[in-house]
């Protein structure tokens, strides 16, 4: 969603209907009206969900996700921006241009070569913005 359309995220979903189980869960975590990437996707992991799902119900209380684990968004200026001065090694440029399809890498792509190459999803996130790879789709459904 774009900025322009905060505070109507549940319009995404005009067939979805809240559960309540899910909603429980979420309504622990959160802070005001938001909650983040990390916490989300505990829900998912907790429930043996999949992250869409969480996203899903996410959109429908009309909160706001916040600091993304790739860095791309939700973060207070200052934290969770990427690292300009990463060094990119060729056999992870290889390994992101193996999954990269049509000009794109999902999150889920990216947090797996994370753990393959044994660097945060933060540096991961820092890696594709360097080499100008965008993230698409969010395992959150956020973008």
């Amino acid at each position: 969603m774009t900025h322009e359309d905060r505070g109507n995220y549940a319009g995404k979903h005009p067939q979805r209907k809240i559960d309540p189980v899910v909603v429980e869960k979420l309504e622990k975590l959160k802070d005001k009206n938001q909650i983040t990437c990390a916490a989300a996707h505990r829900v998912a992991s907790d429930l043996n969900i999949s992250p869409k799902e969480v996203g899903v119900q996410v959109d429908l209380m009309e909160l706001r996700l916040v600091q993304c684990q790739l860095g791309l968004f939700g973060h207070t200026p200052g934290s969770g921006q990427s690292d300009k001065e990463i060094r990119v090694s060729d056999d992870l440029k290889l390994r992101l241009e193996k999954a990269t399809k049509e000009g794109r890498i999902s999150c889920k792509a990216c947090w797996d070569i994370a753990r393959e190459f044994k660097m945060s999803r933060m540096d991961i996130g820092s890696v594709c913005k360097k080499i100008d790879l965008r993230i698409k789709p969010c395992q959150l459904g956020t973008f």
